[in-house]
């Protein structure tokens, strides 16, 4: 069940100014392009970024150990290059094996890049923006409460940086994150509304005030992060 966010979301764009975004403001630097072994796994779209299977095509990838950087990849697109094509895929699991620069594939994405008989290819591979459409979205995990809250930013286009809440006080609070993909307040926002601001690693802001809990539900923000023009 989604619910919808009622009041009008704020979206800027900070951090450095490598390159415009859409609104005439600057984005930090874009990730620099990897380069390493791709193999192929039996992937579902769930695993440890804890996302549900996406309706689309299953082109995903789990993210190398290393890189994996407790779930901040989780989410992002990457073009991948291989020897025989080029594919883009949403990060959702995380490779432990799998070595810095490495991507574990699923078997449609491989396929997209060499013969599932060789097994292991080189690739080269760096982030690109996520064709998402509509807003933001506030993920609830089963078994959050007043009292312990976790929540996962869904339809994001670039990864997310950082999730705060504002206190009473009017006060900023960042909240950590899990390996697991959530941002996890242990202990616990209150009942609700939450105002919620989410940076991504571009350096773009999109703040909701009013943002309804319900423990397993996913709640629609009132705005989408910013796209850079080079993207």
């Amino acid at each position: 069940m989604r619910i919808a966010v009622a009041l009008v979301a704020l979206g800027a764009c900070g951090g450095g100014s490598d390159t415009a975004d859409a609104r005439g403001g600057s984005c930090t630097a874009v990730p620099a392009a990897e380069s390493g072994d791709g193999t192929y796994y039996a992937a579902d779209g769930t695993g440890n970024c804890s996302f549900d299977p996406p309706a689309g095509p299953l082109l995903v990838a789990a993210m190398n150990n290393p890189d994996y950087a407790n779930a901040a990849w989780c989410g992002a697109c990457l073009e991948v290059t291989g020897p025989d094509g080029v594919v883009v895929v949403t990060v959702v699991d995380r490779c432990p094996e799998c070595a810095h620069g490495d991507l574990d594939l699923s078997p449609d994405a491989f396929a997209m890049l060499s013969p599932l008989s060789a097994g292991r290819i080189p690739i080269t591979w760096h982030e690109v923006a996520c064709p998402v459409t509509g807003p933001i979205a506030y993920r609830f995990k089963e078994g959050s409460n007043p009292y312990w809250t976790a929540i996962q930013i869904r339809n994001h286009r670039y990864p997310i940086a950082q999730l705060e809440a504002r206190d009473d006080a009017g006060v900023w609070h960042a909240l950590p994150r899990e390996s697991y993909n959530y941002f996890v307040d242990a202990s616990g926002l209150g009942p609700g509304p939450y105002a919620l601001r989410v940076t991504d690693e571009r350096g773009h802001v999109v703040e909701d005030d009013a943002v309804p809990f319900a423990e397993a539900t996913e709640a629609r923000g009132a705005a989408q992060l910013d796209a850079c023009v080079s993207d």
